[in-house]
């Protein structure tokens, strides 16, 4: 079904987070230095680009936050690496080949929009947006974007070796259609940010507002939710769910677990479940099951299970954190030409996250037909 665009969205902010740059190549040349420019330069922020300066080909050359203390973290692990205080400045130095945005999840329609129109190579972290009208703001920018620009986003599931093999498994049909899909993302969060200004609040733990972050459906758990579009070739038309809060109630107003049921236009069902709770002492399972005609498979962070009906379970171990995958692939894909537009899929991925938490929000069975209705 073909995305509609949306009302204009949603909040002005943070005009200063910003971005990068400093040396560089223009078109990225196969025998020259990626330059990168980390805008956020939070916990996701500082680890990721720390991923990004392992890899021989890129270099880390500018950041910018809206905080003193992360300006002087990341002063200290990128040293030489310039500080820009104005977004402005930094998407207007020509000498910047790519941004990586890891900005609080209700800025990136808008940070993304003017990466976009600087004609930087992008990589955006997850989500889309928190809401609807951002993940159509997105999407809009996206069909906007230089072609010669390789955007991606961190739904690192969809280029981990391990998860392409389980899914070149299950596309093959050797294991016949998919009858049935179970996902989980159970296990604890993050933890909460003290010792800043009253002011600061909101914008220091954005991740327990649902406002700022789009709750755990939308900024967490909207991995799982790519993973089975990806299987699938395509996103659930409806979605009924319920959330709570049982644990995690000294802050913020999202749930801390959920439960959805996601039905496709061919009827598969997709049985989900999430948690925050902080003690789970020797428990997690952040997975996908695909349950097939002739066998299942079972994939996540940690590895692959395949079983065959009549044969011997195929397993793989998964002994690093995916991200890499994703991170080296950008920087190769800047400069070798290969390049993507991911997103428009990231933010399709995005909606169907809006859709399910507007079902556990209003307590009302929502369809993918509404969801686009902005």
């Amino acid at each position: 079904m073909k995305l509609e665009n949306s009302r204009r969205t949603f909040v002005k902010s943070a005009a200063a987070f910003s971005i990068v740059g400093a040396q560089s190549v223009r078109g990225a040349q196969a025998n020259s230095a990626v330059t990168l420019g980390l805008i956020g330069c939070g916990n996701r922020g500082m680890y990721v680009s720390g991923l990004f300066a392992k890899n021989e080909n890129l270099k880390v050359t500018a950041y910018n936050d809206i905080y003193e203390d992360r300006f002087q973290a990341a002063g200290a692990k990128y040293s030489g690496a310039k500080r820009f205080n104005s977004m402005d400045d930094l998407l207007a130095d020509k000498s910047i080949d790519a941004v990586l945005i890891a900005t609080p999840a209700f800025l990136h329609p808008e940070h993304f929009e003017r990466a976009v129109k600087a004609k930087k190579h992008i990589f955006l972290e997850k989500p889309a947006g928190v809401d609807a009208a951002g993940c159509h703001r997105v999407l809009r920018a996206a069909k906007m974007a230089d072609p010669s620009k390789r955007i991606s986003m961190d739904y690192q599931q969809r280029y981990g070796a391990d998860y392409r093999k389980a899914r070149a498994v299950v596309k093959s049909g050797e294991l016949g259609r998919i009858l049935q899909i179970r996902a989980a993302w159970m296990g604890g969060g993050p933890p909460i940010k003290t010792g800043h200004p009253a002011d600061q609040e909101r914008i220091r733990n954005w991740f327990f507002y649902r406002e700022l972050s789009g709750d755990i459906l939308i900024e967490q758990d909207c991995h799982n939710i790519d993973v089975i579009n990806w299987f699938m070739g395509t996103h659930p038309v409806r979605v009924s769910g319920h959330g709570s809060r049982m644990s995690r109630t000294q802050i913020g107003d999202i749930y801390d677990n959920l439960a959805c049921s996601f039905q496709f236009e061919d009827g598969t069902i997709f049985s989900y479940t999430a948690n925050q709770f902080g003690n789970m002492p020797g428990y997690s399972d952040v997975t996908e099951t695909f349950v097939c005609e002739k066998g299942s498979v079972n994939v996540g962070r940690k590895g692959y299970t395949i079983y065959r009906q009549g044969k011997p379970n195929e397993t793989a171990e998964t002994k690093y954190d995916i991200t890499l995958d994703n991170v080296n692939q950008f920087v190769e894909g800047v400069r070798t030409n290969k390049l993507e537009n991911a997103a428009l899929w990231g933010a399709e991925s995005t909606l169907v996250a809006v859709m399910a938490l507007t079902a556990c929000t209003s307590g009302q069975p929502m369809t993918w037909e509404k969801v686009n209705q902005v």
